[in-house]
């Protein structure tokens, strides 16, 4: 038997609004981090840089030259300063089959040995970086009247950051004593059901 109304009885106005009021949920901002903010900020400069690109391109016919370059060094900002919070979140990709068929004991040992070798990775490449950033510190970018270094520190800061983050994700995964590498399932996020 339907629990509906007749069809022919009207619904007032009143209870039409209130069909479709629903309890909103609370926004948590807690999981983001400066990182992660900054990586915004530079996205939308550089969606802005790309609209900007297309607009002067094909509606008024006459492109800005600059637009690409600046949108090229935001999108590299991008993926340095995107990397930190997969790093912290441990969402990078990552082979783990192989620790569903060796004891607990020697995945614990090769979990802690991929840390270390991932903070000395991220490390190096921010001293990479940063080396090379100071060998071109008085070059200038194609279009912009700006010091390429800037991209190259930005890339370098991306580095030592993720160096940064990976040191915390190791000393968490020490503290928890498994890692993602050895339970992904327990770093999977709630369904909600």
């Amino acid at each position: 038997m339907s629990q509906h109304p007749p069809s022919n009885v009207a619904a007032t106005a009143d209870e039409i609004a209130h069909a479709f009021e629903e309890e909103v949920e609370v926004v948590d901002l807690s999981s983001y981090s400066v990182e992660d903010w900054i990586t915004q900020v530079m996205f939308w400069a550089m969606a802005v840089a790309v609209f900007i690109q297309f607009f002067t391109r094909y509606v008024l016919n006459d492109s800005l030259a600059w637009t690409e370059e600046v949108a090229i060094n935001f999108l590299v900002g991008v993926v340095f300063f995107g990397s930190i919070m997969c790093v912290r979140q441990s969402r990078h990709i990552q082979v783990d089959v192989l620790y569903h068929y060796i004891p607990s004991g020697l995945a614990r040992v090769l979990s802690l040995f991929v840390d270390i070798v991932r903070i000395a990775f991220f490390g190096y490449g921010a001293y990479l970086v940063w080396k090379y950033s100071s060998l071109i510190s008085e070059e200038r970018m194609t279009m912009i009247d700006l010091p390429k270094s800037i991209v190259f520190y930005t890339v370098m800061a991306g580095f030592a950051l993720m160096c940064l983050r990976a040191v915390q994700v190791m000393i968490e995964n020490l503290r928890r004593g498994y890692s993602v590498l050895e339970r992904p399932d327990a770093f999977m996020p709630p369904t909600g059901d």
